[in-house]
């Protein structure tokens, strides 16, 4: 076992004389022993009840004749980090906690991980890490919380809350209204309801097959989840006598699997930075076109929130993610022989699913869209790609041509829509927030709920090197690759240029000469760095384009410059 370097033959006498200080027996310290990565903390609701499934874990390693040894893992609240300074930390936590497990897991000897997340950049971190170290590991998530009700509106969820500021802001909502939206939008623990970033990537995490059949949609408090739970300590066990590791998982036909899940879904557009970071680490190459290839021949069957009207518990009632992968399966656009940490395949897992709620998983052949969730598009203004979310666009909004309103921070433009100042036609330029302008490549929800609360989702566009939360719906385009830190072409866009969007065409332009481009960037100098000491100064320098999924490539010297 891995765990013999820390507790087998005389020289390791003073590691189990250290385990006995815990109370270990000489028959637990002999059993397999599994690490539990716990991202419990009682500052986000998708985490405050993770205690209670890890005991769950435990008691199914200890019945599979394991040992588990829990740590912890932090954890950021996108929601309450949102539209301030702290939400320049979130992407780059998600680095933070890979690097971490990655410690815990080599420095202790485990045979085994067990990993316990469930928000949005938690998820992602454990998943590199998992790639990364390639010993036997299953993802558990925390669940989902159910959507919450008001008696006017119907079902609501945390998006319900920031839309309705700005509604509040235009005249259209009494601040008594949005009280009663905000007291009623998120009624349990467990990640927000809509298919937002943190339940896309638990479901993806499904799809993959590093996480158990209901991992994704089982919510957060069903007795269901808790024997998931179990099973997945169980399981893990069995992984490790079966040699079975993340390599034999995630591979080339695991992440297509993941990809064509994701289109269906209407995912967040944030699963493109995580899968193509995840990947990195799995070593399996995932090329922006190839997303585009994906979503055009992947139909879009399940409208969830924010796009539609179901959350994940509806979701679950149809079926899951095992009912969707079914479907696909069915339309040969699943891989069935890859494998899974059931120990099973795709194909094996999937026989006798069934979808239970055709109103929820609609059949391929009448899909919501006949693409995909996501597109990627290019252009002079994003010659390396920038993602939209275009399940989540109107109609009416897929082709848009205006003048742009250009902003160099979340901050500046916000004040300008709350003010009424974006008028019908503008496209909203929200640049200097990428991967090292931000730093951190915060998430623009603030800005885009501001302009739907207002009513000019219909109207206006918002493109960014920043990115959106899982909860933007509009015309809203971000993660444009280079960013303005960089150079890139959205360094050279003035007050007024005309921006032309056209979705379809996967295309992005400014409709400016290559030429006069070439010129304004030659007089460009890059802003003041906006954060120069500690952890986000060192991740600026080092972190890569959204291209490459914004991870850390390198290592800071003396002069501040990547080596």
């Amino acid at each position: 076992m891995k765990s013999d370097s820390v507790k087998k033959g005389i020289e390791r006498a003073p590691h189990r004389a250290l385990f006995k200080a815990m109370g270990y027996t000489d028959e637990e310290i002999g059993r397999p022993l599994v690490g539990i990565a716990n991202a419990f903390n009682e500052v986000i609701p998708g985490h405050v009840h993770l205690d209670k499934v890890v005991d769950s874990v435990k008691a199914g390693v200890y019945m599979a004749g394991g040992t588990p040894m829990e740590f912890g893992v932090i954890g950021v609240c996108d929601g309450i980090a949102m539209n301030h300074v702290g939400m320049k930390y979130s992407l780059g936590s998600r680095e933070l906690i890979a690097d971490s497990i990655e410690v815990m897991a080599t420095a202790h000897g485990f045979d085994a991980l067990v990993m316990v997340p469930n928000c949005d950049k938690i998820v992602p971190g454990m998943l590199m890490a998992a790639a990364r170290l390639d010993i036997p590991t299953i993802v558990v998530s925390g669940g989902p919380m159910l959507a919450g009700y008001h008696p006017k509106k119907g079902k609501v969820d945390l998006i319900s809350v920031f839309e309705a500021v700005g509604a509040v802001r235009s005249g259209k909502m009494s601040e008594a209204e949005l009280c009663e939206i905000e007291d009623a939008a998120c009624p349990t623990c467990g990640s927000c309801s809509g298919m937002f970033t943190a339940n896309s990537m638990n479901c993806l995490t499904e799809a993959i097959g590093l996480g158990l059949p209901g991992n994704g949609t089982i919510p957060a408090v069903m007795a269901a989840r808790f024997r998931l739970a179990k099973r997945a300590g169980q399981q893990i066990v069995r992984l490790i006598q079966e040699g079975i590791t993340p390599s034999k998982i995630m591979t080339p036909q695991a992440f297509g699997n993941a990809l064509a899940v994701d289109m269906a879904l209407g995912c967040s557009t944030n699963t493109v930075l995580h899968l193509t970071a995840i990947a990195e680490e799995a070593g399996v190459e995932i090329d922006l076109n190839r997303i585009n290839e994906i979503s055009g021949k992947t139909p879009h069957l399940c409208s969830l929130s924010p796009g539609g009207a179901h959350h994940l518990e509806d979701l679950d009632r149809a079926g899951g993610i095992q009912a969707v992968m079914k479907i696909l399966a069915e339309a040969g656009k699943i891989d069935l022989d890859a494998m899974t940490a059931t120990g099973k395949s795709v194909g094996e897992n999937l026989a006798g699913v069934t979808v239970l709620d055709s109103s929820v998983i609609r059949p391929v052949a009448e899909p919501y869209h006949q693409q995909g969730g996501l597109a990627v598009l290019f252009g002079n203004l994003a010659p390396e790609g920038c993602v939209v979310k275009q399940s989540a666009v109107r109609d009416e909004m897929l082709r848009h041509k205006g003048p742009a309103r250009v902003f160099d921070s979340e901050e500046a433009a916000t004040e300008a829509i709350l003010a009424e100042k974006i008028v019908k036609g503008d496209v909203v330029v929200i640049r200097y927030e990428g991967p090292k302008g931000g730093p951190g490549m915060r998430e623009m929800l603030t800005p885009t709920s501001a302009i739907a609360g207002m009513g000019l989702d219909a109207h206006v566009a918002l493109i960014t090197d920043g990115r959106f939360s899982g909860g933007t719906r509009g015309a809203a385009i971000g993660h444009i690759s280079p960013e303005a830190m960089q150079g890139g072409p959205m360094a050279a866009v003035r007050e007024g240029d005309t921006i032309e969007i056209d979705i379809p065409a996967k295309q992005l332009t400014l409709q400016v000469g290559d030429d006069e481009i070439q010129e304004r960037l030659g007089g460009w100098t890059a802003p003041a760095p906006k954060i120069t000491r500690g952890y986000m100064a060192r991740y600026a320098q080092t972190v890569s384009s959204a291209s490459r999924g914004a991870v850390v490539t390198g290592t800071c010297t003396k002069e501040g410059e990547t080596a």
